[in-house]
């Protein structure tokens, strides 16, 4: 995300992001007890509200945190962060930062008590146009070596910095992880493959995270006649698809060009992704 806008939310109220103080024994801030959700807004409507809404409760559910806030609590908070910050005239496309902490504990301790208060934090950041015009994107890859709940949006990101920095210092622009040398997803992102006319992506379950972009990909794909099949994509595939894709709440979908240093397809941006990019980019603003 770019750099956050002047107003933000914390536990019942809108104040200057720079007067937002959170207590050391907060356990996110102590142990990454906590769970988080970005979403688009786009000419000032949230895209996809819902699915992100339902992650947020089933990472939640998942860690025995109450929820906060009802649905129209949570499409009230990012409706009040676009308009404090200027609103869509001012901010065409904006990103949201959900977060919720299990609360402030009374000391550090791994246990936790019953009835604790949740920290909700939220904030607002500007985005750039989506450019269709991108080179595309340079990946490696490397081992999976996060914890076994990926389901879960948690906080605690320590691998997949460690992994998107190795990215960067290596001058690629993600991490492809694998596990047992099948694909799992990037860094920060989803990982669609495409041979032929059919996308392909690693099935749901706990070791990856359930995208939300990746469904809304697949559906714009299948209305220009792209299939799309869930099954275990080894290394060796992933090198020799005529396409690789990762898509993102905030960056959409982005084509990848070179894994390893081995050219994707023709080295360049598809002519599938430009198809259903332009497609993605049309049907987000509707």
């Amino acid at each position: 995300m770019s750099s956050p806008l002047p107003i933000a939310w914390l536990n019942g109220g809108f104040m200057p992001l720079a007067e937002v103080r959170i207590s050391p024994l907060d356990r996110g801030f102590l142990f990454a007890d906590a769970v988080y959700e970005v979403i688009g807004v786009y000419d000032g409507r949230p895209l996809l509200l819902d699915a992100h809404l339902e992650r947020l409760a089933h990472s939640l559910r998942a860690l025995q945190i109450p929820s906060p806030h009802d649905s129209a609590g949570w499409q009230a908070i990012v409706a009040g962060l676009v308009e404090r910050n200027g609103g869509c005239v001012a901010h065409p496309d904006i990103g949201i930062y959900l977060q919720v902490s299990r609360g402030v504990d009374a000391g550090r301790s791994h246990t936790y008590p019953p009835g604790l208060s949740p920290t909700v934090f939220a904030m607002a950041s500007a985005l750039a146009p989506a450019d269709l015009d991108t080179p595309g994107v340079r990946a490696i890859t490397a081992p999976d070596n996060r914890w076994a709940r990926c389901d879960i949006k948690s906080t605690a990101l320590l691998a997949n910095i460690m992994l998107r920095q190795a990215a960067a210092e290596a001058g690629a622009d993600e991490c492809i992880m694998l596990r047992d040398g099948l694909v799992t997803e990037g860094s920060s992102s989803s990982v669609l493959v495409l041979e032929g006319r059919t996308l392909l992506s690693r099935p749901n379950g706990s070791d990856i995270l359930p995208g939300t972009t990746i469904g809304l990909i697949r559906e714009v794909a299948a209305g220009a006649g792209i299939g799309y099949r869930e099954e275990a994509i080894s290394r060796e595939r992933l090198l020799a698809a005529d396409e690789v894709w990762l898509t993102s709440a905030l960056r959409g979908v982005s084509p990848v060009t070179h894994v390893d240093g081995h050219a994707i397809g023709t080295a360049m941006p598809g002519r599938t992704w430009r198809m259903v990019a332009e497609a993605y980019e049309r049907r987000k603003r509707s």
